[in-house]
């Protein structure tokens, strides 16, 4: 007899496995803002993305940043920024075409493509939500446990419910605070499963 461990989630990880997977059920994405130099709007709006203020109050003083002179930089980071409060009020074709800009005009920003991979998720995009989260991460993105996670929703998502819980675990190795991982993590059993020869 030999014995394999497999993983289970339940909720709408153990659907999944079935094949039964309800969409609607999944955990939220987390975003990541992008720091800019100097006091503004810019700041102001870096701040909001990244404390999590009120999204419909700050919007406002990202778009007054994108309508000033910036660093190719800042500007790149602007977009981004604006677009983790766009996606926070799920305004999600907005959010990800910010997204693309600063993108555009900074292809080495490792938050955008996973924040850009958050928006894929929200867009039920979740082969395309990967393989930018799998870019952020490759860029070296300074919070790789906010891409793990999302991709860990992806993963679910996809049936990959093996790769959902490593990305759980691995967000919160690098995060032990990390509380949206922590949560998930509970829905899932690890089994011993034992197979004749």
């Amino acid at each position: 007899m030999t014995s394999r461990s497999r993983i289970l989630a339940l909720g709408t990880a153990a659907l999944a496995a079935s094949g039964l997977l309800v969409l609607a059920s999944l955990p939220n994405s987390a975003e990541a803002a992008i720091s800019v130099i100097g006091p503004g709007p810019a700041e102001t709006c870096y701040d909001a993305a990244e404390n999590g203020r009120d999204a419909s109050d700050y919007i406002i003083y990202c778009t007054q940043a994108l309508n000033s002179v910036l660093s190719t930089h800042d500007r790149a980071a602007t977009y981004i920024n604006r677009g983790v409060l766009k996606l926070s009020l799920s305004m999600t074709n907005d959010a990800l075409a910010d997204f693309d800009a600063g993108l555009a005009l900074d292809p080495a920003l490792g938050e955008g493509y996973i924040d850009r991979g958050a928006s894929l998720i929200a867009k039920r995009r979740f082969a395309d939500a990967i393989e930018s989260i799998d870019k952020g991460l490759s860029l070296g993105a300074k919070h790789p446990n906010i891409a793990y996670y999302d991709r860990a929703i992806a993963d679910e998502a996809l049936g990959d419910i093996q790769g959902a819980y490593k990305d759980y675990r691995q967000a919160l190795e690098l995060a032990p605070d990390f509380a949206l991982a922590s949560e998930e993590l509970k829905r899932f059993k690890v089994v011993k499963k034992n197979e004749g020869s």
